[in-house]
């Protein structure tokens, strides 16, 4: 079944449970909607890989949120089931690295702040019909600029990054290969270079708003592709491409 075909089935069967009479009937209804997309929750659990948790234990977190997605959706909102699960899923992804996943733990006050910011997009997300706003984000929680940038900045810190692991899914170079020699010569020269431009272009990326900021590490860092990036975020792969290079220019112009 194509993506068009699936999103078209599962409307159709959210369509008819939510005017299904009998109860036991919507609840076959939704469980039918809920393993058609169970791909989409594979899809976002596999891109929390080799970060210290199982993936069986990912997976299972994500049918999770699939599952509260789908029984949570409400139609009167006008957007399609997968706008809301996305981030419903990825917030029980997150929820779950919280309990389980940290090997360096920042301060409990953290953890429990990046959950309710998880939370909270979610829940914007379904409210507003794209992701929210930095501001909105700290508007609806009540928090400063600061508390907000400490719970981004910890987001992912389950595992710590093993100098060995390869840079690509197809590169030979492991991440410490990578790292700048110490100056002498002219190899030490280039890669010194090469972290003074990463240097440079670090504050540059940190002011960018969180989805500026997701949209980058899915490209450069998941080397995912536009219709993934967009299954993602509950766009289409053109506005994916718009948005990275209206990203990419706000960096250029902050640099220069």
């Amino acid at each position: 079944m194509s993506r068009e075909e699936r999103a078209e089935t599962t409307e159709g069967l959210l369509a008819m449970a939510e005017h299904a009479d009998d109860e036991a009937h919507r609840q076959r209804l939704l469980e039918e909607v809920i393993l058609l997309n169970r791909g989409v929750a594979d899809a976002v659990a596999s891109r929390y890989r080799r970060r210290g948790v199982p993936i069986e234990d990912l997976q299972q977190a994500a049918y999770e949120g699939l599952v509260k997605a789908v029984n949570r959706w409400d139609s009167s909102h006008g957007r399609s089931l997968l706008t809301y699960a996305v981030p419903t899923i990825r917030g029980e992804l997150q929820r779950h690295f919280r309990d389980h996943g940290w090997t360096v733990r920042p301060p409990r006050r953290v953890q429990e702040l990046q959950w309710q910011v998880a939370t909270c997009i979610a829940e914007l997300t379904q409210e507003l019909g794209h992701e929210p706003s930095e501001t909105e984000v700290q508007d609806r929680l009540g928090i400063t600029n600061a508390e907000y940038a400490d719970a981004m900045t910890a987001f992912g810190c389950y595992q710590p990054t093993s100098l060995d692991q390869p840079v690509g899914h197809e590169a030979a170079a492991t991440l410490g290969e990578l790292l700048p020699a110490p100056a002498g010569g002219e190899a030490g020269v280039d890669e010194l270079a090469a972290a003074d431009a990463r240097a440079t272009l670090g504050p540059a990326v940190r002011s960018l708003p969180f989805r500026d900021r997701r949209i980058l590490y899915l490209r450069f860092f998941e080397e995912q592709t536009q219709e993934q990036i967009g299954e993602e975020l509950g766009v289409t792969q053109m506005q994916v491409s718009r948005l990275l290079a209206r990203i990419l220019r706000d960096l250029r112009c902050a640099i220069m």
